[in-house]
Protein backbone atom coordinates (compact mmCIF):
# COMPACT_ATOMS: atom_id res chain seq x y z
CA UNK A 1 0.00 0.00 0.00
CA UNK A 2 1.32 3.44 -0.68
CA UNK A 3 1.57 6.06 2.40
CA UNK A 4 -0.56 8.93 2.85
CA UNK A 5 -0.09 11.74 0.28
CA UNK A 6 2.03 9.28 -1.94
CA UNK A 7 -0.27 10.93 -5.10
CA UNK A 8 2.99 11.96 -7.22
CA UNK A 9 4.16 8.36 -6.81
CA UNK A 10 2.80 5.05 -8.65
CA UNK A 11 0.50 2.61 -7.10
CA UNK A 12 2.44 0.09 -4.32
CA UNK A 13 5.51 3.05 -3.89
CA UNK A 14 6.36 3.96 -0.01
CA UNK A 15 7.36 7.25 0.22
CA UNK A 16 9.46 6.04 3.17
CA UNK A 17 11.23 3.71 1.14
CA UNK A 18 11.49 6.44 -1.78
CA UNK A 19 13.33 8.64 0.49
CA UNK A 20 15.69 5.38 1.69
CA UNK A 21 16.64 5.14 -2.16
CA UNK A 22 17.64 8.29 -2.79
CA UNK A 23 19.70 8.24 0.28
CA UNK A 24 21.48 5.29 -1.19
CA UNK A 25 21.65 7.09 -4.80
CA UNK A 26 23.06 9.92 -2.98
CA UNK A 27 25.34 7.93 -0.22
CA UNK A 28 26.71 5.66 -1.68
CA UNK A 29 26.35 5.18 -5.42
CA UNK A 30 28.74 8.25 -5.98
CA UNK A 31 31.27 7.12 -3.80
CA UNK A 32 33.28 5.61 -6.43
CA UNK A 33 33.15 8.65 -8.72
CA UNK A 34 34.52 11.92 -8.76
CA UNK A 35 31.19 13.84 -9.49
CA UNK A 36 30.63 17.64 -10.77
CA UNK A 37 27.19 18.44 -10.89
CA UNK A 38 25.68 21.65 -13.01
CA UNK A 39 23.20 24.16 -12.67
CA UNK A 40 21.23 21.50 -10.61
CA UNK A 41 19.35 24.84 -9.21
CA UNK A 42 17.12 24.44 -12.88
CA UNK A 43 15.47 21.96 -11.39
CA UNK A 44 12.06 23.04 -10.54
CA UNK A 45 11.04 21.63 -7.18
CA UNK A 46 7.54 21.66 -8.15
CA UNK A 47 4.98 20.98 -10.93
CA UNK A 48 4.79 18.31 -13.69
CA UNK A 49 8.24 17.51 -14.97
CA UNK A 50 9.26 14.95 -17.52
CA UNK A 51 13.06 14.56 -17.15
CA UNK A 52 15.56 13.60 -20.43
CA UNK A 53 18.50 12.40 -19.96
CA UNK A 54 21.34 10.70 -21.60
CA UNK A 55 22.35 7.00 -20.97
CA UNK A 56 25.38 5.09 -21.37
CA UNK A 57 25.76 3.05 -18.40
CA UNK A 58 23.64 1.33 -15.59
CA UNK A 59 24.96 3.95 -13.05
CA UNK A 60 23.53 7.01 -14.56
CA UNK A 61 20.30 6.32 -13.46
CA UNK A 62 20.60 6.00 -9.65
CA UNK A 63 23.64 8.68 -9.71
CA UNK A 64 20.57 11.09 -10.90
CA UNK A 65 18.03 9.60 -8.47
CA UNK A 66 19.83 10.50 -5.77
CA UNK A 67 21.40 13.91 -6.48
CA UNK A 68 17.76 15.48 -7.95
CA UNK A 69 16.18 17.53 -5.05
CA UNK A 70 13.13 16.41 -5.34
CA UNK A 71 11.33 12.96 -5.67
CA UNK A 72 11.52 11.14 -9.15
CA UNK A 73 10.06 8.50 -11.02
CA UNK A 74 12.37 6.86 -13.49
CA UNK A 75 11.16 4.39 -16.12
CA UNK A 76 13.58 1.26 -15.88
CA UNK A 77 13.55 -2.09 -18.31
CA UNK A 78 11.37 -4.46 -16.74
CA UNK A 79 14.58 -7.11 -16.91
CA UNK A 80 15.58 -5.07 -13.33
CA UNK A 81 12.49 -6.09 -11.70
CA UNK A 82 13.23 -9.23 -10.39
CA UNK A 83 13.67 -10.77 -7.40
CA UNK A 84 14.62 -8.37 -4.13
CA UNK A 85 16.15 -5.84 -6.67
CA UNK A 86 12.51 -5.53 -8.22
CA UNK A 87 10.58 -5.22 -5.36
CA UNK A 88 12.88 -2.86 -3.99
CA UNK A 89 12.41 -0.85 -7.06
CA UNK A 90 8.72 -1.46 -6.73
CA UNK A 91 8.41 0.16 -3.72
CA UNK A 92 10.93 3.09 -4.07
CA UNK A 93 8.31 4.27 -7.37
CA UNK A 94 10.46 3.21 -10.15
CA UNK A 95 7.94 2.00 -13.17
CA UNK A 96 9.10 -1.34 -15.41
CA UNK A 97 9.22 -1.02 -19.07
CA UNK A 98 8.78 -3.64 -21.69
CA UNK A 99 11.63 -2.70 -24.39
CA UNK A 100 10.38 -2.91 -28.10
CA UNK A 101 6.73 -3.90 -27.03
CA UNK A 102 3.50 -1.40 -27.73
CA UNK A 103 2.86 -1.62 -23.99
CA UNK A 104 1.37 1.84 -23.05
CA UNK A 105 0.24 0.73 -19.17
CA UNK A 106 3.66 2.41 -18.23
CA UNK A 107 3.10 5.41 -20.24
CA UNK A 108 -0.45 5.88 -18.25
CA UNK A 109 0.88 4.82 -15.03
CA UNK A 110 3.76 7.74 -15.63
CA UNK A 111 1.14 10.01 -16.68
CA UNK A 112 -1.01 9.74 -13.44
CA UNK A 113 2.32 10.55 -11.70
CA UNK A 114 2.45 13.86 -13.45
CA UNK A 115 -0.82 14.80 -13.18
CA UNK A 116 -0.05 14.92 -9.71
CA UNK A 117 2.69 17.14 -10.07
CA UNK A 118 5.07 14.75 -9.59
CA UNK A 119 8.80 13.92 -12.00
CA UNK A 120 8.72 11.32 -14.59
CA UNK A 121 12.57 10.44 -15.85
CA UNK A 122 13.04 9.10 -18.99
CA UNK A 123 16.02 7.50 -21.06
CA UNK A 124 15.96 7.85 -24.89
CA UNK A 125 19.19 5.87 -25.32
CA UNK A 126 17.78 3.43 -22.85
CA UNK A 127 18.99 0.21 -24.28
CA UNK A 128 22.36 1.92 -24.87
CA UNK A 129 22.21 0.17 -28.15
CA UNK A 130 20.35 3.26 -30.52
CA UNK A 131 18.06 2.01 -33.23
CA UNK A 132 13.97 2.38 -32.75
CA UNK A 133 14.13 2.21 -29.06
CA UNK A 134 16.14 5.03 -28.70
CA UNK A 135 13.30 6.82 -31.18
CA UNK A 136 10.60 5.33 -29.03
CA UNK A 137 11.91 6.73 -26.26
CA UNK A 138 11.85 10.07 -27.24
CA UNK A 139 8.48 9.61 -29.08
CA UNK A 140 7.56 8.67 -25.13
CA UNK A 141 8.73 11.33 -23.86
CA UNK A 142 7.15 14.03 -25.89
CA UNK A 143 3.92 12.22 -25.75
CA UNK A 144 4.07 12.10 -21.71
CA UNK A 145 4.95 15.75 -21.46
CA UNK A 146 2.42 16.94 -24.23
CA UNK A 147 -0.20 14.36 -22.43
CA UNK A 148 0.08 15.77 -18.70
CA UNK A 149 1.10 18.88 -19.58
CA UNK A 150 4.39 19.24 -18.14
CA UNK A 151 7.43 20.95 -18.92
CA UNK A 152 10.67 18.91 -20.40
CA UNK A 153 14.16 18.90 -18.70
CA UNK A 154 16.76 18.09 -20.47
CA UNK A 155 19.96 16.33 -18.35
CA UNK A 156 23.18 15.03 -19.86
CA UNK A 157 25.61 12.80 -18.34
CA UNK A 158 29.39 11.73 -18.95
CA UNK A 159 31.96 9.74 -17.46
CA UNK A 160 29.94 6.58 -16.15
CA UNK A 161 30.33 4.28 -19.14
CA UNK A 162 34.19 3.29 -18.66
CA UNK A 163 36.31 3.59 -21.83
CA UNK A 164 36.90 0.62 -24.44
CA UNK A 165 39.94 -1.87 -23.44
CA UNK A 166 40.66 0.28 -20.83
CA UNK A 167 40.65 -1.16 -16.69
CA UNK A 168 38.84 0.09 -14.13
CA UNK A 169 39.62 3.33 -13.18
CA UNK A 170 40.18 5.19 -9.73
CA UNK A 171 37.30 7.39 -8.77
CA UNK A 172 36.76 8.54 -12.83
CA UNK A 173 35.61 11.84 -13.14
CA UNK A 174 31.58 11.99 -13.77
CA UNK A 175 29.68 15.27 -14.98
CA UNK A 176 26.20 16.30 -14.81
CA UNK A 177 24.41 19.06 -16.73
CA UNK A 178 20.93 20.16 -16.12
CA UNK A 179 19.72 22.11 -18.96
CA UNK A 180 16.55 24.69 -18.95
CA UNK A 181 13.34 23.25 -18.38
CA UNK A 182 11.02 23.95 -22.07
CA UNK A 183 7.56 23.75 -23.10
CA UNK A 184 6.87 21.43 -25.63
CA UNK A 185 4.58 22.32 -28.81
CA UNK A 186 1.48 21.92 -27.97
CA UNK A 187 -0.26 21.51 -31.77
CA UNK A 188 -2.15 18.68 -31.76
CA UNK A 189 -2.10 15.26 -33.88
CA UNK A 190 1.11 13.53 -35.37
CA UNK A 191 2.82 16.29 -36.85
CA UNK A 192 2.61 17.99 -33.55
CA UNK A 193 3.69 15.11 -31.79
CA UNK A 194 6.22 14.67 -34.38
CA UNK A 195 7.61 18.52 -33.58
CA UNK A 196 7.65 17.75 -29.98
CA UNK A 197 9.49 14.78 -30.44
CA UNK A 198 12.18 16.83 -32.16
CA UNK A 199 12.69 19.65 -29.95
CA UNK A 200 12.92 16.73 -26.95
CA UNK A 201 15.90 15.60 -28.98
CA UNK A 202 17.59 18.58 -29.95
CA UNK A 203 17.49 19.44 -26.68
CA UNK A 204 19.25 17.09 -25.15
CA UNK A 205 21.76 16.49 -28.44
CA UNK A 206 22.23 20.51 -27.69
CA UNK A 207 23.03 20.09 -24.23
CA UNK A 208 25.37 17.16 -24.46
CA UNK A 209 27.55 19.16 -27.13
CA UNK A 210 27.47 22.09 -24.35
CA UNK A 211 28.67 19.50 -21.37
CA UNK A 212 31.48 18.39 -24.10
CA UNK A 213 32.77 21.57 -24.34
CA UNK A 214 32.49 22.31 -20.50
CA UNK A 215 34.30 19.37 -20.03
CA UNK A 216 37.06 20.02 -22.28
CA UNK A 217 37.60 23.86 -20.99
CA UNK A 218 38.33 21.71 -17.93
CA UNK A 219 40.29 19.46 -18.96
CA UNK A 220 42.65 22.15 -20.48
CA UNK A 221 42.57 24.63 -17.39
CA UNK A 222 43.74 21.78 -15.63
CA UNK A 223 46.40 21.15 -17.93
CA UNK A 224 47.82 24.27 -18.29
CA UNK A 225 47.90 24.87 -13.91
CA UNK A 226 49.85 21.63 -14.01
CA UNK A 227 52.21 23.01 -16.49
CA UNK A 228 52.60 26.55 -14.30
CA UNK A 229 53.47 23.86 -11.08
Amino acid sequence: MSEPGDGDLPEGASRRMHRFGRWIGRTFVRLPYRTHVHHLDRVPRTGPLVLVANHSSLIDGPLLFGMLPREAVFLVKHEMFKGPLGWFLRRIGQIPVRRGEPDRTPLLAAVRVLRAGGLVAVFPEGTRSGGGDVANAEHGAAWLARTSGARMLPVACRGTRRPEGRGRRLLPRVDVLFGEPVTLPVAKGRAGLTAATEQVRDELVGLIAELDGLIAGTSESDDARGKQA
